[in-house]
């Protein structure tokens, strides 16, 4: 069955970036002059995806405005998660409207360059119909910040390995490889037998990452290797970069900035 359903979870508060988040969701900070949200839903609609699920609270009704006015042509569909249990809770939240199908989960917080890696990933899963989760190689001090796999071996020459298990946040002596998670996964049905199982790690969530590890200890599970470009936007220096990143890249502003940015620079250093 082909990959068309993606799940965004967009229900955390945003407490990093108050104060602006007590007016508007994190997700719909701009990216320059375009809402971070936006971005995820035109990765997903150009890897294919036909239904995105927002995962979002009460306490952001403007998630649901945008649901409304969202350019690009998916059908969006928006869910409540009004307790903050975790990313695992978060996906569950889901299952309903996603049934039988298999579907992709982005997280917003982590913004990609192109639909490139998401796209290897449905062409992963569906090619061996297992779950298949975004991959990229970091320094060894900076595995605490995420979950980390055990692979089996190492990735080919496509960046695809087989993963046997996950640690969430090891110790950078104790972590298993240089191999962390991203926000890109690609689940059949069966992870929510593994969510189902579920039980509370550190501050009582339901870890998404825990679930992962099950499955890998199954054999039910294999990483790909991010191959574009891709901005953590969980912390205002992140938001910023993006920003940045993104006028550069355009036409109409690119050069401006270029140059301002440059004359900026040149500036300090007098």
């Amino acid at each position: 069955m082909p990959v068309r359903v993606a799940v965004i979870p967009a229900a955390g508060l945003g407490t990093r970036f108050l104060p602006a988040t007590k007016v508007v969701p994190k997700e719909l900070l701009p990216v320059f002059d375009t809402p971070s949200l936006q971005h995820t839903v035109d990765e997903a609609i150009g890897a294919g995806i036909e239904h995105i699920i927002l995962i979002s609270n009460r306490a952001k009704p403007a998630i649901e405005v945008f649901a409304e006015e969202a350019s690009g042509g998916a059908r969006i569909t928006v869910v409540y998660q009004d307790s903050p249990r975790g990313l695992g809770h978060a996906v569950e939240c889901a299952r309903e409207l996603v049934g039988d199908a298999p579907f992709a989960v982005l997280l917003p917080d982590e913004l990609m360059g192109d639909s490139s890696h998401l796209k290897d990933l449905v062409a992963e899963y569906e090619a061996t119909g297992k779950a298949a989760i975004g991959l990229k190689r970091v320094p060894r001090n900076e595995v605490t910040a995420y979950g980390c796999v055990t692979p089996q071996g190492v990735p080919d020459a496509n960046g695809r390995v087989g993963i046997r298990d996950v640690v969430e946040k090891p110790n950078a002596v104790d972590a298993p490889s240089d191999l962390v998670i991203i926000g890109r996964y690609v689940f059949g049905r069966d992870v929510f037998g593994f969510l189902a199982t579920l039980k509370p790690a550190a501050g009582g969530e339901l870890q998404l990452s825990d679930a992962i590890g099950n499955m890998a200890r199954t054999g039910k599970v294999n990483g790909v290797l991010i191959s574009c470009t891709r901005h953590d936007t969980g912390t205002p220096m992140g938001m910023l970069t993006a920003s940045i990143d993104a006028a550069l890249k355009r036409r109409d502003v690119g050069p401006q900035l270029r140059a301002w940015l440059e004359t900026r620079l040149k500036g300090e250093q007098t």
